[in-house]
């Protein structure tokens, strides 16, 4: 059993050697990432059906616990897009309570997966997932933010597809052509500042212009559009004072399935992200150090009213754009949301949510790998399948089943493509075998998918006469499974039942290992499991005459028998 993964944040490591530069670079690099989280994380809130200062806080307090407990240099956590349809999901079916206590459960797991170095196995999560999945994300945050760019009179807007979408299609004789307007000007405005090529103007963050531009213009032009003020009352200057939710056993009992959802999209992202960090760093994270710190800024958040939180690709980008070299610039990207929280809270009442909805559906579009729907033909249909099925599903049904289904289509992909890798062909001419004796060359891995080929062996064709001996090389055999060697066994003992033998040859040092671990070669007999294909033709050839030697023809003339 391996040990435990030892606690070790990185930021340890970085702090050796700090100077003054590098403080100066992660300063800068924190307060630009700080600016662009603030629009962020009060919109994913809002969106998640939550208060908007659930998605600051979180972002203050899980950006900070992150950045200095994580396991990557320049990652920036705090709530992400991805968590939208989870959260509001969670919200619509359990109730605000139980999404805290889902979050916390689910740092608890977070915690244990990398305490027990299951981060490792992550990264194996076939990218045909990833993509569906993070695609199919992208298509309902879009969908959920139709309401508000529409400005559409719905009391209540269902979690599911089909659900949201005939209550939009039932209310959309209630739009309102100013929401739409500022809505709709909103998200020009976003796509167009990144066009900009020259001047200042490239350096300031489009979230923030798009927030300030249109809180200005509902402003000034009186515009009856719904505002954080009108809907929430505003945001509170100040951190929430600590608070216990109900975290009851037979609470928990409900909330397995909602936690492990959260946990594992928690896991997939950071460490996704982490890898993005990696690529443009030239660097390499701990995957569990990582899942370590994702675990305890999920089980502190709820107890100040946060929501879940992760690594957030875009903001981890901008921190490596703008000059990040360590944590302290994640750790200086949380103060400086607290100090905005502290000193202009009280301006959040007049942001538009429409400019908001502009905002997560820029987000939503540029989450999204659209491209791949179109690559689509150059790849397999193995991996089409599984791409399409993730994407369907987490669309129309949840992301957990999405992710479960999707990893067992990979599954047995997956087995059917080893199982036709492993051939087992008969010996050619060139090794001259004794009348009454078969002998077969075995390729690739001898696991449960390969079984029938085994089983064949068995039952020969019709009108083929059964071999007195069966000679199996094993040479270039990479793995054997117990349910092989389970029909390794059939084999042997259907053959002695008629009188005739298996011999094994040159097999390599795991199916060796587990022949003599599990007794088969003890069954078998040592004098059956010979080094190489001339000793087991050696072998058959004292089977057959009773144990003296059997003449061989000339081509192998001078070869060692080995009893």
């Amino acid at each position: 059993m391996k040990a435990l993964h030892p606690f070790r944040p990185r930021l340890l490591e970085c702090l050796k050697g700090y100077d003054r530069r590098t403080l100066a670079a992660d300063v800068g690099a924190g307060v630009t990432v700080g600016v662009i989280a603030l629009p962020l994380a009060i919109a994913f809130a809002i969106a998640s059906g939550l208060k908007p200062e659930a998605g600051l806080f979180t972002a203050i307090i899980a950006g900070f616990l992150i950045s200095a407990l994580g396991g990557s240099r320049v990652q920036i956590g705090g709530p992400a897009g991805a968590y939208i349809v989870i959260v509001y999901g969670i919200v619509q079916q359990y109730g605000l309570g139980n999404l805290l206590v889902s979050t916390a459960m689910a740092g608890v797991l977070l915690f244990v997966m990398g305490l027990t170095r299951i981060g490792s196995l992550i990264r194996y999560i076939p990218v045909a997932i990833v993509i569906g999945f993070t695609n199919g994300i992208a298509v309902l945050i879009g969908l959920s933010q139709v309401k508000e760019i529409l400005g559409l009179k719905i009391d209540n807007m269902p979690a599911d597809f089909f659900g949201a979408t005939r209550a939009i299609s039932g209310a959309i004789d209630t739009i309102s052509l100013p929401t739409i307007a500022l809505g709709f000007a909103s998200l020009l405005l976003l796509i167009l500042w990144g066009t900009l090529k020259r001047g200042p103007f490239p350096r300031l963050p489009s979230t923030l212009v798009v927030l300030v531009v249109a809180t200005a213009a509902a402003a000034a032009f009186g515009l009856p559009v719904e505002t954080i003020g009108t809907r929430f009352g505003g945001i509170p200057n100040g951190l929430p004072p600590l608070a216990l939710p109900d975290l009851s056993l037979e609470n928990a009992r409900n909330l397995i399935g909602p936690a492990v959802t959260i946990a594992l999209l928690g896991a997939v992202e950071s460490l996704l992200c982490a890898r993005v960090a990696d690529s443009m760093i030239d660097d390499r994270h701990d995957p569990n150090q990582e899942l370590m710190a994702q675990g305890v800024a999920n089980f502190v958040t709820p107890f100040f009213g946060g929501m879940p939180a992760t690594g957030a690709i875009a903001r981890t980008s901008a921190n490596v754009r703008s000059g990040a070299r360590t944590p302290v610039a994640g750790i200086v990207h949380a103060l400086t949301l607290l100090a905005i929280a502290l000193l202009a809270a009280p301006l959040a009442v007049h942001v538009p949510l429409a400019a908001l909805a502009a905002i997560l559906l820029f987000v939503a579009w540029n989450m999204g790998a659209w491209g791949e729907f179109a690559r689509l033909r150059q790849f397999s249909p193995q991996y089409r399948t599984i791409m399409v099925s993730t994407f369907l599903l987490t669309v129309i049904v949840d992301l957990t089943v999405a992710v479960q289904i999707g990893l067992v289509l990979a599954a047995l992909f997956f087995i059917h493509r080893i199982s036709t890798l492993t051939t087992i062909e008969p010996v050619g001419a060139e090794v001259p075998l004794p009348p009454g004796v078969a002998a077969y060359r075995v390729f690739g891995s001898l696991f449960f998918g390969a079984v029938g080929k085994l089983e064949a062996l068995i039952e020969p064709g019709s009108g083929e006469p059964l071999p007195r001996v069966l000679i199996l090389d094993l040479h270039r055999v990479i793995n054997l499974d117990t349910t092989c060697l389970d029909t390794l066994e059939a084999l042997h003992r259907n053959l002695s039942k008629r009188g005739a033998a298996l011999v094994l040859c040159d097999a390599n040092d795991q199916p060796l290992s587990l022949m003599r671990r599990s007794g088969f070669a003890v069954m078998l007999g040592k004098e059956n499991l010979v080094p190489d294909l001339q000793a087991a033709v050696g072998r058959a050839g004292l089977l057959l005459t009773g144990g003296r030697p059997y003449p061989r023809p000339p081509q192998l003339a001078g070869m060692e028998a080995f009893g």
